[in-house]
């Protein structure tokens, strides 16, 4: 039997797709050329964890929007990443939680979209 080996893509809609590519690029490093909506992900090292889970309909855990989704990002260091998101006006949760396996935080873009990042142990 083929397994799924970790997450293919994340795709999200936008009002202004290249100005959103651009927040998530400037913000969060992702790997997006400045002409572009797309940019690909590749693991820092071997066994790095990508979860993928199923949720119950009322969940709150993806925030009080109506979104059916939200992308969990790994992040070398949280504290600096929410600060860094912080100082750029994004919205970022005050709350993080640790856990046996890294630490989470949480923050929304520009158009309105919940995030999770994830600070592996």
């Amino acid at each position: 039997m083929e397994k799924v080996q970790g997450i293919g893509g994340v795709f999200l809609r936008a009002r202004d797709p290249k100005a959103l590519a651009a927040w998530y690029r400037e913000h969060l490093g992702l790997p997006v050329d400045a002409d572009q909506t797309f940019g690909a992900l590749t693991s820092d090292g071997p066994g790095e964890m990508t979860v993928w889970a199923v949720h119950p309909t009322d969940t709150q855990y993806f925030g009080p929007g109506a979104a059916p989704f939200m992308v969990n990002y790994r992040v070398k260091n949280l504290d600096a990443m929410l600060a860094q998101l912080r100082a750029a006006g994004a919205t970022v949760e005050e709350k993080v939680e640790d856990y046996d396996y890294g630490r989470f935080g949480w923050a929304t873009d520009p158009e309105g979209n919940r995030f999770e990042l994830w600070e592996p142990k």
